[in-house]
């Protein structure tokens, strides 16, 4: 099919753009970028080098894709941002490329960055994650599939957040938040298992009551985490979700966040 580019838009000639693709006035699209089928670049869209972008991406007013990175360690090297499938970029999102040669920024399919969220560099996005008014994620953060930010959160850098968990508005955070719970508050703390988005999703109620038994012996129990991952491994049946919280505890660098 064919694309809709506007004659007031940038566009380099060494840019690949895919079929049916519109691009608004004003926009401006760098040479070293691939955007997919059926995309749309809104005016004042910059998409600089090293984007790649998936197929059925909508991009909003002001955004700025693929931004070198707000990193001192940063010389110039050829790096990427990534982009998936169906992604939505509302008003004025910012996203960095990588900070090292042959890096990767990345924002897995599906997700929904409303307006004036900003994804610092090297920071990996997992798929159907959810960005809140005004979030801001520092660099080399990881974020677990369908996790959701609420407005004006703040991430520090190199924090992961588990899957399907939440984080709720205005909350700083600077450890681990696991999977599949609600985190908030000053200082952040857990605030309980995420069971409106567990059973939007289908889970059942004995693995959600098996997900809050495990985050019992994690928050509520005297013992460290190390003995608390034994627990949930000797007390709590086994499943998938057990599974991806086990190892995601296992794999904290900075620990987690604090308890009730």
């Amino acid at each position: 099919m064919a694309n809709h580019i506007s004659d007031r838009a940038v566009v380099d000639p060494k840019a690949q753009i895919g079929d049916n693709v519109t691009i608004y006035p004003f926009a401006y699209i760098e040479g070293d970028v691939v955007i997919g089928d059926n995309c749309v670049i809104a005016p004042n869209v910059n998409v600089l080098n090293g984007t790649r972008m998936g197929n059925g991406c909508r991009v909003f007013q002001n955004t700025v894709l693929g931004a070198m990175p707000q990193d001192f360690h940063f010389k110039g090297d050829e790096t990427e941002l990534v982009i998936g499938n169906k992604v939505t970029f509302r008003e004025n999102v910012v996203v960095n490329r990588a900070t090292f040669a042959g890096g990767q920024t990345v924002i897995g399919d599906k997700c929904f960055l409303m307006e004036g969220t900003h994804i610092s560099h090297d920071t990996k996005v997992g798929p159907h994650c959810v960005f809140g008014y005004g979030t801001k994620i520092a660099g080399d953060c990881e974020i677990g599939r369908g996790a959701v930010f609420s407005s004006n959160v703040i991430a520090n850098p190199e924090v992961r957040v588990g899957e399907n968990a939440m984080i709720l508005a205005g909350t700083t955070f600077s450890k681990d938040v696991p999977p599949y719970i609600l985190a908030g508050g000053t200082p952040v703390k857990y605030d309980g298992v995420n069971t409106v988005l567990l059973e939007y999703l289908h889970k059942e109620k004995k693995i959600q009551d098996h997900i809050a038994n495990a985050y019992r012996l994690v928050f509520h129990g005297q013992t460290s985490l190390f003995d608390a991952v034994l627990q949930i491994q000797q007390q709590v049946p086994d499943s998938p979700e057990i599974q991806n919280i086990i190892s995601f505890l296992k794999g904290t660098k900075l620990g987690i966040i604090g308890k009730m």
